[in-house]
């Protein structure tokens, strides 16, 4: 059983939700996701407006619709709360995507922690983290850290 389904299962138990997906998702971009809500998480306080932003993201870049998007932030979240740490999820997402893409993911997690106007220790810590996991280096970080800061107060995100 691969470590998606063991935490879908465990999800189902822990969490009484269904064990099969509802819709086709990518596990890396389950993943992503997961560590998207994480990183809106860790502060201890999920704003408003990092859950209005995780899904904008979200939408735009794994899912098509709203509710594809609601869908699977609700099977990130279980997964998140599976998880005893993000590691596991950088695992799950792999190396096979390029550099560019990891960069991206980074500069939405970026987006993600700004989104309520502030970056605490926390997220900056983890966001930090994150980055090395996925193999990044300190320019490529701090250039991902840019991009996703950029325009975090209202209007459109300009992550692609």
């Amino acid at each position: 059983m691969s470590l998606v389904a063991r935490l879908r299962a465990y999800a189902a138990n822990a969490f009484g939700l269904s064990a099969e997906p509802t819709a086709e998702v990518d596990d890396e971009h389950l993943a992503a996701t997961a560590l998207l809500v994480h990183v809106a998480r860790v502060d201890g306080v999920l704003a408003p407006t990092e859950v209005e932003r995780l899904a904008r993201l979200v939408r735009g870049r794994y899912a098509e619709t709203d509710a594809e998007a609601r869908a699977l932030i609700e099977r990130a979240t279980a997964m998140d709360a599976a998880t005893r740490d993000v590691a596991q999820l950088v695992e799950m997402i792999g190396r096979e995507g390029g550099e560019d893409a990891r960069a991206r993911l980074l500069s939405m997690a970026w987006s993600v922690a700004g989104a309520d106007g502030q970056v605490d220790e926390f997220e900056e810590a983890l966001v930090w983290r994150l980055g090395r996991l996925l193999g990044l280096d300190e320019p490529a970080i701090a250039f991902a850290r840019a991009q996703g800061l950029t325009g975090t107060d209202a209007g459109p995100l300009q992550i692609s």
